[in-house]
Parts: structure tokens; sequence; C-alpha cells
């Protein structure tokens, strides 16, 4: 189905083959490669999934499946706050009274409003989030070929993650403007089995969709920061933090890593994103508007209300999702490449130029 996209030969986007064989294993084990001073073997046990191939882009979807949808339902009850925030900062004054104006008026059960069209919108962006920035890092990888793939990692990671967001928005997009109704649409019901068919009657497909360029400016800039930042910071934990190698770090050590990683990533998602995000729930929660509109409606400052919150929700929800979706691949028996190293070739053409 998917083999005429991307080159199935078993290679890691940074070099390095993908071993399926024991035998395959022992020989790249005795002929490990030094490469930037480090040795390195990336060769695979007889039961891991062939990296490349349709089985583990298939899996990757699923890993981000259980990643965002999982994460995104948990924190509903600060995702509706944070939006009231954004929506109207004279009754919803900051996080705790946001809470406390909530419970107030809807009891403890009003904090879980939205979780269906959640569980169902972010659960189908996780597929294409997470699948298709394998598939497109793979296919970008290939064709830039070993040694540019590698020089040019950053601007990879960036090109691919855009490019699987680009994708998951267009899946998103119907159950975000469900959820953010329910969330802050006063009046409006409180399930997506009834708010849908509202949504329909009242703008037709255009209901579910005029949020769609908002959330690209929203999730793209998010998403490229956060798969790149998330990259660029494992590969610099495990040079100059993690007091080992990574091979020789326990799989529950190199969980925490990507822990670490992932919050740190979150933090810097949530700025970039978060003008972005106030003006999806602005527009989503009144009928008729524009983002521009909103824009100039908000202002600068008003742009930027409900951030700390967004911090904390995407810092936690990034950090989460990373991990979760780390420990699928384990739990699968997934190829899990170590951070890019530099090839053999790149390193004596290097060192040809300086002689």
């Amino acid at each position: 189905m998917f083999s005429g996209f991307w080159d199935t030969s078993k290679k890691s986007p940074f070099g390095g083959a993908v071993c399926t064989t024991l035998k395959a294993e022992n020989e790249a084990k005795s002929s490990r490669q030094l490469v930037s001073g480090r040795n390195i073997a990336a060769a695979a046990t007889p039961d891991e999934v062939e990296f490349g191939s349709t089985k583990y882009f298939v899996l990757c979807g699923f890993g981000g499946l259980l990643s965002c949808g999982v994460t995104h339902t948990g924190i509903v009850p600060l995702d509706l706050v944070k939006c009231r925030i954004q929506v109207d900062p004279a009754k919803y004054k900051g996080i705790f009274n946001g809470f406390k104006v909530t419970i107030a008026e809807d009891g403890a059960r009003g904090l879980a409003k939205g979780w269906a069209p959640t569980l169902i919108g972010y659960s189908m962006q996780g597929v294409c989030k997470f699948g298709f920035y394998e598939v497109f890092k793979n296919m970008y990888a290939n064709i830039l070929g070993e040694e540019n793939a590698y020089i040019y990692r950053t601007s990879l990671y960036l090109a691919a993650s855009a490019s699987a967001e680009f994708f998951a928005d267009i899946a998103l997009s119907p159950m975000e403007a469900v959820k953010v109704r329910i969330q802050t649409k006063p009046g409006f019901v409180s399930t997506l089995r009834a708010g849908a068919p509202i949504i329909y009657r009242e703008e037709g497909l255009w209901g579910f969709y005029k949020g769609l360029v908002p959330l690209w400016c929203r999730q793209i800039p998010y998403t490229m920061m956060k798969f790149a930042c998330f990259e660029k910071t494992v590969e610099l934990l495990y040079r100059y933090v993690v007091p080992k190698p990574r091979d020789d770090c326990t799989k529950g050590e190199q969980l925490v890593v990507t822990f670490a990683a992932g919050y740190i990533a979150g933090v810097f998602c949530a700025i970039v994103s978060h003008p972005a995000d106030t003006i999806v729930s602005k527009l989503n929660q009144a009928k008729g508007s524009s983002a521009v509109g909103v824009a100039k409606q908000l202002g600068f400052m008003g742009l930027w209300k409900g951030l700390f919150a967004r911090i904390i929700m995407i810092g936690t929800l990034t950090a989460a999702q990373w991990f979760i979706y780390d420990a699928v691949k384990v739990a699968l028996h997934l190829p899990r490449p170590p951070p890019p190293v530099m090839p053999e070739s790149l390193r004596l053409k290097l060192e040809a130029k300086q002689a």
C-alpha cells in the first residue's frame, strides 16, 4: 500500500542498517562503525518490526492514537478552563478562579464537558501526526541522502512535522469545532451527539471546518516546534547531560530522557502556538466570525490570555505524549534508532578538507 512512497531498504534515516535477524545483529555488533567518536550499532532483535515497512508506520500511527487521545482527554478540565479564560477573561480571571466559577455553575461534572469530541478528534489527529511524521521523515531523508539528511536534520524534522500536521488538522477540525462550542458557548448543548447535528443544521459542513486555517496556524508551528525541539533536545541530553551512552541506558532510563525532552519541547510549543489557539477558541464560540476579525477584537494582549494555563497544560501534555509514544514503540518491538550521528563518509570528507 505505502511502498511506492519511500525506500523500504531497512535503513535508518540517518544511517545505520536496521538488521532483522539474529545473525545480522551479531555481525553488526562485531563490525560497529566509529562515528563522531562514538561506537554505535542500530541492530534490531529478531522479533522487531522491520524499519520502514507498512507495519512499522501503521503501528507508529497506533502509538500516536494512544499518545494524543489519552493525554488530551485526560486534561479536558484544564483545557476547558483555558478556553474559557481565552473567550471570557472578565468572568474567568485565571486558572484557579476559572475552576472555581465552573464548578459553582456546572458542578464537578461540568469540568468534563467536551471529553467525547476531544477523545475522538485528538485520537484521529494522533494517528496522522505521529504516523505521517515517521512516513515523511523517512521519505524526505531518502530523497536527501544519508549525508544531507544528517547535515540538514533540523530542517528535515521541521518539514516532516509540518507535512504531517497539515493532514492531522483536517482530521481534527470537525471534533475541535464541537468541543470548543460545548466548552465555551453559553446555552450550547453538552454532548457530541447533540452538538454535531446543531452545527451541521445551522452552518453545514463549513461549520466544522471554518476553524481549519487558524487551526493550521496554531498546530503546524506547534508541531514543528514539538518534533524539532524534541529531537534536538534528546540529542543534546544524551551528549551533554546523560552520563553514559544511550545504548548503555536501560529502557526505563531512555523513557525518562524522552519525558524530560518532551516537557522542554512542550513549553516552547505553548508559547509559539498560543495566539492562534486563542483565535480558534474565540472563532468557534462566535457564529459568523473570522480569524482576522477575532484578532482585531482581542488585540495583542488579548491574544496571550491563558498563556500560563496553556504552558502547564502543553508542557505536561507533550511530555506525556512522547513518553506514551516511545513506550508503545518499546512494547510493540518497533525500531528506535539512536540520536543521529555523523555518517562515516561525511566524517572522512570533512577530515580530508581539513588536511
